[in-house]
């Protein structure tokens, strides 16, 4: 059984930085494509960040690029998410996610419960 636990999650004022874990636990971790999304009550889950299994590419929403970056520790079956320069739209659950291939919409196979991320003005 597949399992993502986030950390890092938290409160920050606007232009400081966080980042967040996720920890993979029950898989090939290097075989899996990893994403993170996030999402504000009564809106859709919003593709945020990946990074494939061969190459490590990444992939990022426009939103957030060269504000954001998505790493992976492989040896310790762990994908971070550093966040810089946020922003109160930044503000929203934070959820990692785990599949067999890169994309930028929720159709990873498995997902973490989340974590908060609220920046304040």
């Amino acid at each position: 059984q597949v399992q993502l636990v986030e950390s890092g999650g938290g409160l920050v004022q606007a232009g400081g930085s966080l980042r967040l874990s996720c920890a993979a636990s029950g898989c090939t971790f290097m075989r899996f494509a990893m994403g993170w999304f996030r999402q504000t009550p009564g809106k859709e889950r919003e593709f945020v960040a990946a990074i494939s299994w061969s190459d490590s590419s990444t992939y990022y929403a426009d939103s957030v690029k060269g504000r954001f970056t998505i790493s992976r520790g492989n040896a310790k079956n762990t994908v971070y998410l550093q966040m810089n320069s946020l922003k109160p739209e930044d503000t929203a659950v934070y959820s990692c996610a785990a599949g067999t291939r890169v994309v930028t919409t929720p159709e990873y196979d498995y997902w973490g419960q989340g974590t908060q991320v609220t920046v304040s003005t």
